[in-house]
């Protein structure tokens, strides 16, 4: 049967008014189309809906069980448009977003404070996960966007924003402070040892490319999961780690840490956002998404 809403809602309010007039003024209709299209839903269902009373119209028996389930859907139907109109005014919604530990935690954190700050009602939730794993998890569905490492391979299903340049540098703890008082060679300095993350990210991948573009492999000591443990050993002492500079300026400033210089430069690389290509975001993962862009381009204003 062909579902005509229209008829529906001329039911719904005639039966809760109990009449046909206050119906008509309601639905800012004349009394004859009322009756008319109550007489053609009745012709569709095959059966009496209302009978009329000195007072108006009153449902039939069959009419009253008829009323308590197209309520219900015309209740439902009223919660949806509060519902759309709750996400649309950022009263309501999710954020499902997907990030590595490093970027999650000096990137994406102070972001998310803000946001939070601005809009407590959305709840946000945060994968954490490689590039490669974001990737498959935002085609999935299973995020709204993601915050990965760049370069990546062109990839037709997504749309990538370059949010901030980082620079990768070497760093050692008092131990090896000495590497850091004059440049030295990428081969020279694979002779102490090296401390890089796991395979399996893009970061690695990175610098698996450097080492191979400078004629060398990359061979490292130490292959850990998370770029606090790399800044943990190299202040221990136990070798030169490989980190993002943009990341330890803290640690550089009060000696804990010192950059070592290679004479061989690592390539700048990004962070970039990713979502689908041409499928529409909700109004708060535009809001944020806005939130990052705008805070990217006052990074590059400021030369942060």
């Amino acid at each position: 049967m062909h579902i005509n809403l229209e008829l529906y809602r001329i039911f719904y309010v005639t039966a809760k008014t109990g009449s046909i007039s206050k119906a008509a003024k309601e639905l800012f209709t004349s009394q004859p189309a009322v009756s008319q299209s109550i007489k053609l839903l009745e012709q569709k269902l095959g059966g009496q809906l209302f009978f009329r009373t000195s007072k108006g119209v009153s449902l039939t028996a069959e009419g009253e069980i008829f009323f308590r389930y197209i309520e219900q859907g015309y209740q439902l139907i009223q919660t949806a448009e509060h519902k759309f109109q709750e996400m649309l005014h950022l009263l309501t919604g999710q954020i499902r977003i997907g990030a590595g530990d490093t970027l999650s935690k000096y990137y994406l954190l102070p972001y998310l404070g803000q946001f939070n700050e601005c809009h407590p009602q959305i709840q946000i939730h945060v994968t954490n996960q490689t590039t490669f794993e974001i990737l498959d998890f935002l085609k999935s569905g299973k995020i709204d966007l993601g915050i990965i490492n760049l370069p990546i391979e062109r990839d037709a299903a997504v749309e990538i924003t370059e949010t901030q340049k980082i620079q990768d540098c070497f760093v050692a703890g008092r131990k090896f402070r000495h590497l850091s008082e004059a440049e030295i060679s990428l081969t020279d300095l694979t002779k102490y040892p090296i401390m890089v993350l796991e395979k399996g990210g893009n970061s690695r991948t990175f610098l698996e490319k450097y080492w191979s573009a400078n004629g060398l492999v990359l061979q490292p000591e130490f292959e850990l999961g998370t770029i606090d443990l790399l800044i943990h050993f190299a202040k221990t002492g136990l070798g030169v780690s490989c980190v993002i500079k943009d990341f330890i300026s803290e640690e550089l400033q009060n000696g804990e840490l010192y950059e070592i210089k290679v004479k061989e430069p690592i390539p700048k690389r990004s962070i970039g956002l990713v979502v689908l290509r041409d499928v529409p975001l909700s109004t708060a993962a535009r809001k944020f998404v806005s939130l990052l862009t705008t805070g990217a381009k006052e990074t590059q204003v400021n030369g942060r």
